[in-house]
């Protein structure tokens, strides 16, 4: 996959950090269904992805830079922002996933500070319509700027249903996790 994969600590929340190139989409894609299979989650896997693949495809665009006509045969890399000293990106692009109870969190950081802008939905043009997409896929989304002062995170919520919450506490011997959950 050309990226690095990281577990952390905490097993509920797991980063993948994506490589500047138009594959990256796939890659968070293939990502969170890992991700969700190992949760139980699987039945939030389309929403998820699609979400995933209009947040990456956003960084992709805005925070690295746009393709030239040059990189879309080959499926090269997406040019390289210039950064503060050595000319290459500052920050990479990272996806991240939490999840906690019946909600679960993606989260896609860049490195640029400049916030997503929702465009007036345009029903006839190519793009344009993905912050529209991922406000209808996911519970409610939103943006804040990096305590570093450089780059931002673009992040979206998603509910599990009771049935993969319930599925998702029970590990494979049969026996119920730690996890807390509140009946309604």
């Amino acid at each position: 996959m050309g990226t690095g994969t990281a577990l952390a600590v905490d097993p509920d929340v797991v980063t993948c950090t994506l490589a500047p190139r138009y594959d990256a989409v796939k890659t968070a894609r293939d990502f969170a269904r890992t991700s969700l299979q190992d949760w139980g989650l699987s039945d939030l896997f389309d929403d998820v992805a699609l979400v995933a693949s209009e947040l990456v495809t956003n960084a992709l665009r805005h925070a690295i830079g746009q393709p030239s006509a040059a990189d879309l045969p080959g499926r090269q890399p997406f040019p390289v922002q210039a950064g503060p000293a050595d000319g290459r990106i500052s920050l990479p692009i990272r996806i991240s996933l939490v999840h906690r109870g019946p909600q679960l969190v993606c989260a896609v950081s860049d490195p640029s500070s400049e916030g997503p802008v929702t465009r007036e939905a345009d029903f006839v043009a190519e793009s344009g319509r993905g912050l529209h997409l991922v406000d209808s896929f996911s519970k409610s989304w939103g943006w804040h700027p990096l305590a570093s002062g450089t780059g931002k995170v673009v992040w979206a919520l998603f509910q599990a249903d009771e049935s993969s919450c319930a599925q998702a506490a029970v590990v494979l011997d049969g026996t119920v996790s730690g996890r807390h959950r509140r009946s309604a």
